[in-house]
C-alpha cells in the first residue's frame, strides 16, 4: 500500500495549532531542567526518548543529585497510567497499521494526538499516514522547544509568567468539546473531570489522573449497558 502523503499533510495541518501552543511548554521544560542542573543534552535526550510532557515535568520537579530513582519511577508510572486506557482505545483504530510498526506508533501516543485520532476515526478507518503526520510534528516541536529552553536557560525568562503553561490545557478543552455530540459523551467527560478535580483536592500525588480516567470509563460502561438493555427490550 502506497504511503498517503495527503493524509500525512492533513495530520500535520490538523495538529499545527497544538504544535504552536506546545512550543512555550517545551521552552518551559527546558528552562526548568537547566535550573535543576540537568545538562542541555540530557534534557534533549529525555524529550526525544520519553516524549511525555507531564511525566517529564514531574520528574524534573522531583530531581535531586543523586536522583531518587524509585520515587521517580513510581510517580511517573502513576502520571502515565492513563496511557493504558488511551492505548486500549487507540488500538481499535490500528487495523491499517502494519504489525511491525505498531509499537513505534504507540510511542507517539500523547494526549493531543490520541484526541485528534479519535476524532478522525469518527469519519472512517484511521489512515496510518495521518497518525505519522501528527506524531512526527509533535515530536519535533517538543524536542526543539526543549533544546531551545535548555541551551538558553534562564535568559528566556519563565514562559508560565505569560500564561503559556495554560496553552495545552486550553487546546485540549477545545478538542474535548468537539467530542460532545451526544449527552452520553458529555456525561462521561463531566464524570471524568469532576472525579479528577475532586481527587486533586483530596488525594496526595498524581492519582487524580488515574481516578479521573477510571471514573470516565465506569460511566461509559454503565451508559453503554443501559443503552444495550433498552435496545434488547425494544427488539423483544
Amino acid at each position: 500500500m502506497a504511503f498517503e502523503w495527503s493524509e500525512f499533510r492533513r495530520g500535520v495541518i490538523d495538529i499545527l495549532p497544538v504544535v504552536t501552543a506546545a512550543v512555550p511548554i517545551g521552552l518551559l521544560f527546558g528552562t526548568l531542567a537547566a535550573a535543576k542542573g540537568i545538562a542541555p543534552t540530557e534534557a534533549v535526550l529525555m524529550s526525544a526518548s520519553v516524549f511525555a510532557g507531564a511525566a517529564q515535568f514531574v520528574a524534573v520537579d522531583l530531581w535531586t543529585n543523586p536522583a531518587p530513582v524509585l520515587l521517580l519511577t513510581l510517580t511517573v508510572f502513576i502520571v502515565n497510567i492513563r496511557h493504558v486506557l488511551m492505548g486500549v482505545s487507540f488500538a481499535r483504530h490500528m487495523g491499517r497499521f502494519p504489525p511491525a510498526v505498531r509499537p513505534l506508533a504507540m510511542f507517539f501516543l500523547v494526549d493531543e494526538n490520541w484526541a485528534f485520532a479519535e476524532r478522525r476515526a469518527l469519519a472512517g478507518p484511521l489512515p496510518p499516514a495521518y497518525w505519522w503526520g501528527m506524531g512526527i510534528a509533535m515530536w519535533i516541536q517538543w524536542v526543539f522547544g526543549t533544546a531551545l529552553g535548555a541551551f538558553l536557560g534562564r535568559s528566556l525568562g519563565n514562559p508560565a509568567a505569560f500564561g503559556f503553561d495554560f496553552a495545552f490545557t486550553a487546546t485540549f478543552i477545545c478538542i474535548l468539546v468537539g467530542f460532545c455530540r451526544t449527552w452520553r459523551t458529555g456525561a462521561v467527560l463531566a464524570a471524568s473531570g469532576s472525579a479528577a478535580a475532586l481527587a486533586k483536592l483530596t488525594v496526595p500525588g498524581a492519582w487524580y489522573i488515574a481516578i479521573g480516567g477510571l471514573a470516565g470509563v465506569a460511566v461509559a460502561y454503565l451508559l453503554a449497558g443501559e443503552a444495550g438493555a433498552r435496545e434488547a427490550e425494544a427488539e423483544s
